[in-house]
């Protein structure tokens, strides 16, 4: 080889290198420009360089797609109606692109759903499309699927592909069961933050302000899902009642007496949906009970001997169910329930405000058990204080008790607001606290044996 063609190839390596010097350096200064103006959501400006880096270096960075959906969300939430279809392929594009280029940095279950969504509301493709998306998002990547709206629109689309006869009733139930189940863990995560940054607010102690976001965040992640649980059982409707439960199961009930997931299935909601009179659900508790002795069928025959009122009876069965059990939400319901027992049948305080706690520990969300202590402890007020000013205390007390349940669980908030504000209506008035100088909290006694500090009112 000559010098001459060694020159010249020399020279094409030199050009080529500079050449994807010069095309790195200008991938980089466009999309600086480009995440400079999307930091601060001047969009307007932002679009052109995002877009020729997307088309250019589709490769440069990730945040290329994380600011390209921003920018397409903000536009997508302004554009008239006729617009907006435009926009929402645009972002389905978007998403693809980003799955295509960044696999490791994209979520499956958020992608999907986050597609599935976008043709839901904008009416792109037919509902099976829709459905497909979500459904691969859900049996894909669950845990990454968290968006409730999204969660909503998947079992709706399920309920009303079932309504169109595209899908079995059976389906329905079966996603119900995993739509509940992935709300509630979403519920008991949220709830438990909020009870814990809650005792430091009622300790006395200030919040920092990042406790003070993360409260409100939490508050607001909870309230969504409350509303999303309120209108997936809202959705099921009628779908789910005893005259629908009743035949369907009573016709499946020979040829899957010895499923046992089948008869945990049946016998789970039929007890959800009070349909334990019936005598199916006897034969599918001691079917259940025969092929698999387990903490499911324990509780189902501690319903039973609830319903003969055999008090004793059935709280061996719920305690031996809370054993057996693996699943801190179910162990909750069973803790939920022998507090009842003891609360409403034995009329034992004490021990059911230890069964509402440790539902409570198990599920944080469950505002109910922090209304049913709020109630046991209003009614041992005059029982519980030695003098007038302390029997009153006590319904301070039971008013924090309530506030708490609306706190963690945004369903009871209404109802848990107005019981707060009747308690306090009951408790020392301001004129009491002045007469009873230097008592900053006051002690109760008997079985409630807790103290409660005294308001600045």
């Amino acid at each position: 080889m000559n010098t001459k063609v060694l020159f010249v190839l020399a020279t094409g390596l030199v050009l080529s290198t500079a050449k994807v010097s010069a095309q790195a350096t200008d991938c980089a200064t466009t999309a600086s420009i480009a995440y400079e103006h999307a930091k601060v959501k001047n969009y307007a400006a932002a679009e052109e360089p995002l877009w020729k880096v997307r088309k250019e270096c589709p490769t440069y960075s990730v945040a290329t797609y994380q600011f390209g959906e921003k920018l397409l969300k903000a536009k997508l939430k302004k554009a008239a109606a006729g617009d907006k279809v435009a926009i929402a392929k645009e972002m389905i594009q978007l998403l693809k692109e980003r799955f295509q280029y960044f696999p490791a940095k994209t979520k499956i279950g958020d992608m999907h759903s986050t597609i599935g969504q976008l043709m839901y509301d904008n009416k792109i493709g037919s509902k099976e499309d829709q459905f497909a998306e979500l459904h691969k998002a859900w049996t894909e990547d669950k845990k990454n699927v968290d968006n409730p709206k999204n969660v909503y629109t998947y079992f709706s689309l399920l309920v009303d592909l079932h309504g169109e006869g595209k899908k079995e009733l059976q389906e329905v139930f079966d996603l119900y069961d995993g739509v509940i189940e992935k709300i509630e863990d979403e519920e008991s995560d949220k709830a438990k933050t909020i009870a814990t940054i809650t005792d430091k607010e009622e300790s006395g102690t200030a919040l920092s302000s990042k406790e003070k976001k993360t409260l409100k965040r939490s508050t607001i992640i909870l309230s969504n899902y409350s509303k999303v649980k309120a209108g997936v059982n809202q959705k099921i409707g009628d779908l789910a009642d005893c005259k629908n439960l009743i035949p369907l199961y009573t016709g499946q009930f020979e040829a899957k007496k010895t499923d046992i997931n089948w008869l945990k299935g049946a016998a789970g909601r039929m007890s959800a949906k009070d349909c334990t009179e019936d005598p199916l659900f006897f034969k599918l508790v001691e079917a259940l009970h025969k092929a698999e002795p387990s903490a499911k069928s324990a509780y189902y025959l501690g319903l039973l001997a609830l319903k003969d009122k055999k008090y004793s009876k059935a709280l061996e069965y719920f305690k031996q169910s809370e054993q057996l059990e693996t699943k801190a939400s179910d162990k909750a319901k069973v803790n939920f329930k022998i507090a009842e027992v003891y609360n409403k049948n034995l009329g034992s305080k004490g021990k059911a405000r230890t069964y509402y706690r440790k539902a409570l520990q198990q599920k944080p969300s469950m505002g109910i058990c922090y209304l049913r202590i709020s109630k046991m402890v209003a009614a041992s007020a005059n029982a519980c204080g030695d003098t007038k000013f302390n029997k009153q205390a006590v319904y301070w007390l039971a008013a924090n008790y309530a506030a708490r349940a609306g706190k963690v669980d945004p369903s009871l908030k209404s109802t848990a607001s107005k019981t707060a504000a009747s308690y306090r209506g009951l408790a020392p008035s301001k004129t009491d606290i002045f007469n009873n100088p230097g008592v900053s909290s006051v002690k109760i006694g008997c079985w409630i044996g807790e103290t409660v500090r005294v308001p600045k009112l």
